[in-house]
């Protein structure tokens, strides 16, 4: 069994997302293998950039910090062979199409093998697109995280089939950010599909309490937690790491709770 195959191989996952270098390397490698103790099934890191597409203000604002800050791709990369010498927690690098094309996609992908990187999100490239990475992820042993939203309907069928790794169900159209209603549209995507393949769906985008958790992790196999964690590390800067990681073993707890009451 392979890392990523370990993520939801107990259940439930809950998965943080953080950006890489904010507010520095040394606290982002921190805060991965503490998260990972207290309870992180899976860390998304960001890659900063420029221009975040997907992003809303508070991952924007993480990007420009650790931008500012001196944070590279290959920077990240020396990181995350660090943390690999403590710490076998599965890790996926989020970032967008331009910076892996500006670094050379074979170049990024088999530099991700080297330091111990398990999957790539990749939300501004198209399923129909996807093929331009899909070679170079499969030569490197790379999973590329598919990513699906309300508005996919009848291409959800189609993504599910070539999906590896898990699903990344969109709970709600737009950006990142923290919301106070989650779409109800979920329930319906993750049965599309599980009609086609049993794969994990793990749900994100806007889940910010523990209550929207449990909630989440009832539809679905896990949640993806990224803006209301940013928020916390932009308020603390170099001394977040223990308020993250109480949040952290909070909702994880939440999204653990399902799986333990039956």
């Amino acid at each position: 069994m392979n890392r990523m195959e370990k993520v939801f191989a107990k259940g439930k996952a809950f998965i943080p997302f953080i950006t890489a270098g904010d507010p520095s390397l040394e606290t982002t490698e921190q805060l991965v293998l503490q998260m990972a103790a207290a309870g992180a099934d899976l860390i998304e890191l960001g890659i900063p950039f420029s221009d975040p597409v997907a992003e809303g203000p508070v991952i924007q604002e993480a990007d420009a910090r650790a931008l500012a800050a001196g944070a590279t791709t290959d920077k990240i990369f020396a990181m995350v062979k660090s943390i690999r010498s403590a710490s076998q927690v599965p890790i996926a690098l989020m970032t967008y199409m331009n910076p892996i094309f500006t670094y050379g996609i074979e170049k990024f992908m088999a530099n991700s093998r080297e330091a111990g990187i398990d999957a790539v999100i990749v939300p501004d490239v198209p399923y129909e697109e996807g093929e331009e990475l899909l070679p170079y992820c499969s030569k490197y042993g790379i999973e590329l995280i598919s990513m699906i939203t309300p508005t996919s309907e009848k291409r959800i069928k189609m993504i599910a089939a070539r999906a590896r790794g898990f699903i990344y169900c969109v709970s709600s159209l737009g950006v990142t950010g923290v919301r106070q209603e989650i779409n109800d549209d979920v329930k319906g995507m993750i049965s599309l599909v599980k009609e086609v393949k049993d794969i994990p769906c793990a749900v994100g985008f806007g889940i910010s309490s523990p209550e929207q958790a449990a909630k989440m992790a009832e539809l679905s196999d896990g949640v993806i937690v990224g803006s209301a964690i940013v928020r916390i590390i932009g308020q603390y800067g170099a001394d977040c790491v223990p308020h993250v990681v109480e949040y952290v073993r909070r909702m994880s707890e939440a999204v653990k709770q399902e799986k333990t009451d039956i």
